[in-house]
């Protein structure tokens, strides 16, 4: 700046800008926080403002680096440096793991789980290749509340779950039926080159799930008992569940959970929580970007490799 101000009468501004290699508009931005140094503390205030939005839109439980993403979104340029300034400077955090749960797989020992097909490998080219499903506990003030679910791997979108007082058959039954409806399997017999993967509990190796997995074409796949990666996909769904909502709440009754989880997985995950491994989308704007013009429940997807 010292250079320029020495040498502006002599060659003139833009020419000396230009040996230098400095942008225009960066020179006289800089003259203009000179002139009015609290220019930046009042875009400071009203940056922090979008930031306050979006970290309250998400329930609290956006950090920095998704904060950053949403204003990008949202048509705000800043640096996420300054994002992340502004939010340590008032006390704005995102939600992190602060308890470890336990591991609840029972296996049957008498019944003979399917192969691994997966292989930890969760990539997939379309929806509809794999579905990773597991079971969590949710604890409520009338006992525990248990949650299965059934995650695409491709939109990483929770295509079915269901809720019960029972870890059984029944339970995951009707997540897996929750999916097949809504995804139309049971209408389009082409749409069977599905994997469904799970751990080896004994609620997924029961003849009765084992039975309506082949009935709709799916292929059973499984991978070892109290191993995470090898259902990495399906547990870090439950762990950040149990991050940005369970573990911030306590819920009196078992119903109370349950509609709590509605809100959380269909009104929030589902539609608006954007991910960084889908590129900064939800799971819905993911599979939408994939299937232009139609739901992000169309079971209708092109041949191709899982």
């Amino acid at each position: 700046m010292s250079f320029v101000d020495e040498h502006r009468d002599r060659f003139g501004v833009e020419p000396i800008l230009r040996v230098l290699e400095i942008p225009v508009s960066t020179f006289y931005g800089r003259l203009a926080q000179q002139r009015d140094p609290c220019q930046r503390r009042r875009q400071d205030a009203w940056l922090l403002g979008k930031i306050r939005a979006v970290h309250k839109r998400s329930g609290g439980t956006y950090g920095a680096p998704r904060v950053h993403a949403q204003l990008r979104r949202d048509g705000v340029r800043t640096s996420r440096k300054r994002v992340e300034r502004l939010m340590a400077t008032h006390g704005l955090q995102g939600a992190f793991l602060r308890k470890r749960w336990r591991c609840s797989t029972r296996q049957n020992p008498q019944a003979t789980p399917a192969p691994d097909l997966v292989d930890r490998d969760f990539k997939t080219a379309a929806p509809n290749r794999l579905w990773v499903a597991d079971i969590s506990r949710i604890g409520t003030g009338e006992g525990p509340l248990w949650l299965a679910s059934v995650r695409d791997a491709f939109s990483r979108r929770i295509v079915g779950w269901k809720t019960s007082d029972r870890a059984d058959v029944e339970l995951v039954l009707g997540a897996l039926e929750y999916a097949i409806w809504g995804r139309g399997l049971d209408d389009d017999p082409g749409q069977r080159r599905l994997i469904h993967h799970s751990d080896r509990g004994a609620q997924y190796t029961a003849i009765r799930f084992t039975q309506r997995l082949h009935d709709a074409g799916i292929q059973p796949s499984m991978g070892s008992v109290g191993d995470s990666f090898d259902n990495a996909l399906a547990e870090n769904f439950f762990s950040t569940l149990k991050v940005e909502r369970v573990y911030r709440t306590s819920y009196r009754t078992r119903e109370e959970a349950e509609l709590d989880l509605f809100r959380y997985i269909d009104g929030w995950y589902n539609p608006h929580r954007i991910q960084r491994e889908l590129g900064w989308l939800s799971p819905d704007e993911y599979e939408e970007a994939y299937y232009p013009g139609k739901p992000s429940g169309s079971p209708a997807s092109p041949a191709g490799a899982r």
